[in-house]
C-alpha cells in the first residue's frame, strides 16, 4: 500500500490562498518521499493566519505560485490514495485554487484521518491532529505543512496497523468509503452511521 499525505497552510480565510504545502509519500511501515515548499499566494496575509503558522508575505515574495508548482504536486496526487487530517479543508484548497487558476482537477481518491481517528480511537477527548499525535507519542511542530502531513501519515499507518495491516479491514471497521476528486467534480468520503437498535414505544401498544 502506497499513499500520499498532504497539508496546506493558507495566507487568509480564502481557500485559494495556499502559502505552504507539505507532501509525504509512505507505505504501511515507512516514509518514502517528502516534498515541501512555500507558495506565493498573490494576495494579502491575514494577521490571524500569520499567528497560526508564522508565515508572512515577506517569506513568500520570491517563492513560486501555486500554478508554477502544480505539475509537481499533481504527480504526487493523480491516481494515488491521498490522505489529510480534516481533509475537507485541504481538498477544498486544491479545488478552489485550481478553479482560481482555471486549471483542471486531478483524478484521485482521498480519506480523512480525523474521521478515521474518530472511529478507531473514539475514547479520545477530541480528534484534532495534535491530540491524536500525543496519543501516539508523536512530537511535531504543529501548523508546519510538512510536519502536519508527516503526522497524518503516521496516524494512518497506526490505524491500518491496528487492523492487521489491511486497508479493507480498516474500511470495514470504520464503515467508510473513499472520497474522490475527478475532472468535473468531487465526492466526499462517506462514513456510514452505526445502526442503533430500534426503539419500541410501548405506550402506543
Amino acid at each position: 500500500m502506497i499513499f500520499t499525505s498532504i497539508d496546506f497552510e493558507t495566507a487568509n480565510a480564502k481557500r485559494h490562498s495556499p502559502c505552504a504545502v507539505g507532501i509525504v509519500v509512505a507505505n504501511e511501515h515507512e516514509i518514502i518521499d517528502e516534498y515541501y515548499t512555500l507558495i506565493n499566494p498573490l494576495m494579502e496575509f491575514s494577521s490571524f493566519n500569520i499567528e497560526v503558522h508564522g508565515i508572512t508575505s515577506r517569506d513568500v515574495e520570491n517563492q513560486p505560485t501555486f500554478a508554477e508548482i502544480w505539475p509537481t504536486i499533481n504527480e504526487y496526487l493523480t491516481d494515488h490514495l491521498v490522505i489529510a487530517h480534516n481533509a475537507s479543508f485541504d481538498m477544498s484548497v486544491i479545488r478552489n485554487t485550481l478553479d482560481y487558476f482555471n486549471m483542471p482537477y486531478p483524478s484521485m481518491d482521498y480519506l480523512c484521518t480525523a474521521n478515521i481517528s474518530r472511529r478507531v480511537w473514539p475514547e479520545l477527548m477530541n480528534h484534532k491532529l495534535n491530540t491524536v499525535a500525543v496519543h501516539h507519542g508523536i512530537t511535531f511542530e504543529h501548523h508546519h505543512a510538512l510536519e502536519d502531513a508527516r503526522v497524518a501519515a503516521k496516524i494512518f499507518q497506526q490505524a491500518v496497523d491496528q487492523h492487521g495491516g489491511l486497508l479493507d479491514s480498516l474500511f470495514a471497521h470504520c464503515k467508510m468509503e473513499k472520497g474522490r476528486i475527478f475532472e468535473h467534480g468531487y465526492k466526499t468520503p462517506r462514513m456510514k452511521r452505526s445502526k442503533q437498535p430500534r426503539r419500541i414505544n410501548f405506550s402506543r401498544m
